[in-house]
């Protein structure tokens, strides 16, 4: 074999996944302590962090009203998981002041969350020549070592509950989702998605179970959580402790609810990555965001008839009567179908947020790739795309030129997969099956 040939073999053929993922891995996680060691993460690099850990204070001093607990840079407005997971940062970090060890609790965060996501890939036969991409960025690395944000958390449970998917473990990936929902309200992106493969997938009664499942662990799901966090050493729990596992829907549940899902919060023009471009009153105004609501559904909709709704073998009425009325028992879905319309769609929700901050980096990053494939750009303008991206959110502040690029490139991923659909969204023969029993 020439030389050609064997460089044209190693970058092409997914059997030489099984061998290049690792050595990629270890040589990040290499990187991750040159990162720690060379970058100690101070007071002037990580942003959140002093936030979250005097909103954890407060919330360990005994405050449970949501609409009280606030720290340097603002309220707590993110879910009840985030607070019991920089709770355990708290204790593991004496009270937030070892940065430098919670930067190692992230490193290992961001290195398995790596693990799953080339895990994916090499489910669904993606080419080694992606895998690089998967290592080398810069944002990237910062959002979890250098900020130490709870997107890292969040983007391990969504990237965890894709893999659960595409294995088709609907339970374990309900609960693994609606849990990284509980960090951060960005996953609420993924929900047209998750209802798509499901309803695909399985009967509805099946769907509906899972879909109280999810509620129930938005509502009351952190009980758990919450009374080993308070548990003695012993592991003796009192009815004093057990009431402080769920304390916030009963101190406040609508300051609670109106905090942790705030849908219509306004966000700062200055903290904008996407969409600088707009006239700041624009930007601003309702009718903006209205606008991007609506653009949002349009294209999830668009997608629904051209390719969310191909597996079923019937048009998205016939299939929509069919599922409502218990005659639809589920497919079998390609691996790389489900993965498509996970990723898709959470490129669709970022596109049409009326801001995004670096920090959502951790959830484009590791899309990004896939989504270039299976638009099915060559392998030479998929490496000029991901480069411009990283430029642009490399770019601090965010500028017209940085904004614009950053809502162009995904605007290139959503409608190039949409472009490429058939081939984007491969599909198993739609053969009827016996009812599956949710797993």
């Amino acid at each position: 074999m020439g030389l050609i040939q064997l460089v044209s073999e190693l970058c092409s053929n997914p059997k030489h996944t099984r061998w290049i993922a690792p050595l990629l891995n270890i040589g990040d996680g290499l990187l991750c302590a040159l990162i720690i060691w060379k970058v100690p993460c101070e007071l002037d690099t990580e942003i959140d962090w002093t936030t979250y850990m005097q909103q954890i204070q407060t919330y360990l001093s005994g405050e449970r009203d949501y609409t009280l607990i606030k720290g340097s840079t603002g309220p707590l407005v993110y879910p009840a998981a985030h607070v019991y997971s920089y709770a355990l940062f708290h204790n593991l970090t004496d009270e937030g002041r070892d940065i430098a060890f919670g930067q190692i609790i992230f490193a290992f965060l961001y290195l398995i969350t790596l693990t799953i996501v080339m895990a994916c890939y090499r489910r669904v036969g993606a080419p080694p020549y992606l895998f690089p991409l998967l290592v080398l960025s810069k944002r990237l690395h910062s959002v979890y070592m250098l900020r130490l944000f709870n997107d890292g958390l969040a983007a391990l449970a969504m990237w965890g509950a894709i893999w659960l998917f595409i294995n088709r473990k609907w339970t374990p990936a309900v609960i693994l989702w609606s849990l990284g929902l509980g960090v951060k309200m960005t996953l609420i992106l993924l929900a047209p998605a998750v209802i798509v493969v499901l309803a695909l997938s399985l009967s509805i009664g099946s769907c509906i179970g899972l879909a109280i499942l999810a509620l129930g662990i938005q509502v009351c799901g952190y009980s758990y959580i919450g009374t080993f966090l308070h548990a003695p050493m012993d592991g003796r729990l009192t009815q004093g402790q057990v009431m402080l596992a769920t304390p916030f829907l009963q101190a406040n549940s609508s300051g609670y609810f109106e905090r942790s899902f705030e849908f219509g919060r306004q966000f700062m023009f200055k903290w904008t990555v996407n969409w600088r471009f707009v006239p700041e009153e624009v930007f601003l105004s309702k009718e903006f965001w209205l606008g991007l609501v609506a653009l949002n559904l349009l294209i999830l909709v668009i997608f629904g008839v051209t390719s969310f709704s191909k597996p079923s073998g019937t048009n998205l009425p016939n299939f929509l009567s069919n599922f409502l009325t218990g005659r639809y028992h589920g497919v079998v879905l390609h691996p790389s179908f489900i993965m498509a319309v996970l990723l898709t769609t959470l490129a669709i929700g970022l596109l049409c947020a009326r801001s995004i901050h670096y920090q959502f980096f951790a959830y484009l990053s590791w899309a990004t790739p896939f989504l270039l494939w299976r638009a099915g750009y060559h392998p030479i303008f998929i490496y000029a795309l991901w480069i411009l991206q990283e430029w642009a959110w490399n770019v601090y502040p965010s500028t017209n030129l940085s904004s614009t690029v950053v809502v162009l490139l995904l605007c290139a991923q959503v409608f190039g997969v949409l472009k490429n659909r058939n081939t984007a969204f491969p599909t198993s023969p739609p053969r009827p099956r016996a009812k599956e029993h949710v797993q």
